[in-house]
């Protein structure tokens, strides 16, 4: 019998990197990369003999055959969903991330796989000045936020059916890293460029996590193997905050340009001209209301779990650019 890793959403940024791990550390016997589209990253990883990319979308009942495996110790990866704010209809992260969910849970059903690891975000948190860990209270406030919420309750549904089964829920930050165009990256281009703005002073923590952490976090936790339930966050340890991150960037990379202070308000009508300006030309750009007030908003999560349990925390914001620089040095050219 197999010891099978089946990854839904295994094609993405994430999904691709924790394939890329798995393969290394020779923890399942064989791999099954379920997506709806095919890999974009760490694709030398994906074409490893005993990984197989399968054609799947979660928002369809799932039906894919699997060889005879060991279900005690097999497991689910759901890290399929919408995510990117801005980018969706409201109701689409509804019409995917909780079909999504419902149909990852009935095919655990239907296979018996005894374990699951799903992907959540810290958006259910919602925005608060205050620290939060995991014992803090829900408050989401974004449709996204509230179809992440409504996820965990579904995949903590099927983990009560029954009392052999095991539920890992981790609840990631802003997740950077080589070849990810996400908002760190953003953030170092525009201070390169001269274009980045630190809104209100950026004295706000803005949690963020390196992806290798984060797939680190996920191994070290699934070999934690006393309890039923974890829900845990990932956020590098200890964090700095936003103006102590440009700091940290102009000094690694070197660059010169100035970064200016303006409040969000500002930036946010600014950001709603020139976008309503540049559409009338056919042009984008990034820089979107939403992703300005985003900017704006303090999420100041800590990974309260990781820390009593003892996990090392590898990658702080400046060993996590070395880090990126050394792996991926073409990003910043």
């Amino acid at each position: 019998m197999k010891k099978l890793a089946i990854i839904f959403g295994g094609s993405g940024y994430i999904g691709s990197h924790l394939v890329e791990k798995l393969t290394e550390e020779k923890i399942f016997d064989q791999i099954m990369v379920c997506d709806i589209v095919g890999p974009k990253f760490c694709l030398e990883a994906h074409s490893r003999e005993n990984v197989d990319f399968m054609r799947c979308d979660v928002r369809l009942p799932i039906e894919l055959s699997l060889p005879k495996l060991d279900k005690d110790n097999s497991f689910i990866f759901n890290f399929a969903a919408i995510h990117r704010e801005p980018g969706h209809e409201y109701k689409e992260y509804f019409d995917t991330n909780i079909p999504g969910a419902e149909n990852v849970i009935e095919y655990a059903r239907r296979t018996g796989i005894k374990n699951i690891l799903f992907t959540s975000s810290i958006a259910p948190y919602g925005r608060s000045m205050e620290e939060r860990t995991e014992e803090s209270n829900l408050y989401p406030e974004t449709a996204y936020g509230i179809s992440k919420a409504l996820a965990e309750q579904i995949h903590q549904k099927w983990l009560a059916e029954d009392e052999t089964r095991r539920l890992i829920i981790v609840r990631p930050s802003v997740i950077f890293g080589p070849k990810d165009p996400g908002n760190v990256y953003r953030m170092v281009k525009g201070i390169k460029g001269g274009t980045f703005i630190l809104p209100n002073g950026g004295k706000i923590i803005k949690a963020y996590g390196y992806v290798y952490g984060l797939v680190e976090s996920m191994l070290y936790v699934m070999d934690q193997k006393e309890k039923r339930l974890v829900i845990y966050n990932y956020a590098e340890n200890p964090l700095v905050p936003l103006n102590e991150m440009v700091g940290i960037v102009k000094d690694e990379f070197g660059y010169k340009k100035w970064v200016p202070n303006v409040p969000t308000k500002l930036l946010m009508i600014v950001a709603f001209f020139l976008q309503g300006a540049l559409k009338l030309f056919g042009k984008k750009t990034d820089i979107h209301p939403v992703r300005v007030k985003k900017a704006g908003f303090p999420t100041n999560i800590r990974p309260q779990y990781l820390i009593d349990s003892k996990f090392e925390f590898n990658y702080d914001f400046r060993t996590a650019l070395k880090h990126w620089k050394t792996i991926s040095p073409e990003d910043f050219e």
